[in-house]
């Protein structure tokens, strides 16, 4: 077995704390690796707070992870002895049913391993996050890192990234297109330079004007305050795209009503109570709601590969772990300029 320190909290009121544990010894398909930076998703905070009712003491957070490969087994060939690996939201899966074979893993019929908060393919052993020295991952549910530029920058690309990547190519957002983006948080801000990437035009819709700054920083065309949903009249029926990231409650309907016809908006964001949505908001112009997860690792892989292509890294700000308290304080807040991303290898020397 192989010993890995974590940070881990022990059940939903409970303070962080270091946690030792072991990971599993590499098989022949596994590889180790030492973890130099975690992401912090929001889904880290519902999670480690038992917001969705189904977490699993103790919890080691992070599925946002890029490290370094210190080790292979020898039936390994997709990396070698100090590549750039990254793991994501998943670490393995039944691999036989039909979405695992079209490569969509994340929604295995069997069993999806999540990276924490899960069990292995057992269904019996947890697994434990990115917050931690490092983990063992099947090759073939890790991904690779084409450089090892900004990797601070690229953690956020395996969950922020894909999950607003997935949906905009999905839709096929490119040049001609009006796309709007609602929220500009670490989803929001990944979905504008994504859309800006591929041609389109983005307007960002933000209960915050200090933002505005930023969204024409990031890509972004126009900005538009919704706290008065006058300014949202002149945009009816005016948008071939809407991804919605927000996780708080909000009113759906009310941009529904700018999608033209035959208009697509997408879900990304997981607000903790259920929306209402009028049936007549989907009935005019035949608009279509949807919603989008994460990606599997085909997915995910060429959106890394597309990011290295084009220079696309997510705004962090890197902090050491005794920090993450306050970084989930104010990722509540929204006062991150996007995401935060933990120095591992500070973790590691103490």
């Amino acid at each position: 077995m192989i010993e890995t320190k974590g940070y881990a909290v022990k059940g939903q009121d409970s303070d962080f704390e270091v946690f030792n544990f072991e990971r599993r010894d590499l098989g022949p398909q596994d590889i180790l690796i030492d973890i130099q930076y975690a992401g912090i998703c929001h889904s880290d905070i519902h999670q480690a707070r038992n917001e969705w009712k189904n977490s699993i003491y103790p919890m080691v957070p992070g599925h946002e992870i890029v490290g370094r490969v210190t080790k292979v087994g020898s039936g390994v060939t997709k990396f070698k002895t100090g590549d750039i690996a990254g793991v994501g939201c998943f670490v393995d899966s039944c691999r036989k049913c039909d979405p695992c074979k079209q490569g969509f893993e994340q929604c295995c019929t069997v069993h999806c391993a999540f990276t924490y908060n899960g069990t292995e393919m057992d269904e019996s052993t947890p697994t434990y996050g990115g917050y931690s020295t490092n983990i063992v991952v099947d090759e073939d549910y890790a991904l690779q890192i084409a450089s090892d530029e900004n990797l601070a920058g690229v953690a956020p690309l395996l969950c922020a990234g894909i999950t607003t990547y997935s949906p905009i190519r999905r839709f096929k957002v490119g040049p001609g297109q009006k796309v709007g983006v609602i929220g500009l948080g670490g989803l929001g801000h990944m979905a504008v330079k994504f859309a800006a990437s591929m041609g389109a035009n983005v307007t960002v819709f933000s209960t915050s004007p200090s933002k505005e700054a930023d969204a024409k920083a990031l890509g972004a065309d126009d900005f538009v305050v919704t706290k008065d949903p006058a300014n949202l009249k002149a945009l009816t029926s005016a948008y071939d795209f809407i991804i919605d990231t927000v996780s708080a409650p909000h009113d759906l309907n009310m941009y529904l009503a700018l999608l033209k016809l035959n208009g697509s908006m997408v879900l990304v964001g997981v607000p903790e109570d259920p929306a209402a949505v009028s049936a007549f908001s989907l009935i005019s112009n035949n608009r279509i709601l949807a919603g989008s997860g994460i990606g599997g690792i085909p997915e995910t892989q060429e959106m890394l590969d597309y990011c290295a292509e084009h220079g696309i890294f997510s705004d962090v700000e890197v902090i050491t772990m005794d920090r993450v308290p306050e970084a989930y304080e104010r990722t509540i807040k929204s006062d991150v300029r996007y995401r935060f991303v933990i120095d591992m290898q500070s973790f590691s020397d103490q």
